[in-house]
């Protein structure tokens, strides 16, 4: 059965660091390009960053860049967003999703969202004092 689990989530106070995890089981992620996504309260799915499986190339959406980062470990079959000095406006659902099988290797980040096949069940960020 083809699973992400999410997890690392939970409250943090402004300014402070969170680190999300992405496992995958019944099947490899290095296969799929991963990417991190989040929806706030009233408001629409955000594509937050994204690591190809070629060249493990990233992509992240310009609020987060400097802030947050992406990685892979294979080993473990896992994708991570370390996200450092983190604000209010971060709170959210984080998800995390696999895709680009249709698309060729080496394809332009960020990947178009309907090009994502599986996604995890989502967790929940808070950033508040």
């Amino acid at each position: 059965q083809v699973q992400l689990v999410e997890s690392g989530g939970g409250l943090v106070q402004p300014g402070g660091s969170l680190r999300l995890s992405c496992v995958g089981s019944g099947f490899y992620l290095s296969y799929y390009i991963i990417g991190w996504f989040r929806q706030a309260p009233g408001k629409e799915l955000e594509g937050v960053s994204c690591i190809s499986r070629s060249d493990n190339s990233t992509y992240y959406r310009d609020s987060v860049k400097g802030r947050f980062t992406i990685s892979r470990d294979n080993a473990k079959n896992a994708v991570y967003l370390q996200m450092n000095s983190l604000k209010a406006e971060d709170t959210a659902v984080y998800y995390c999703a696999a895709g680009g099988t249709h698309v060729d290797y080496g394809s332009p980040l960020p990947l178009p969202l309907h090009e994502y096949d599986y996604w995890g069940q989502g967790i929940q960020v808070t950033v508040s004092s």
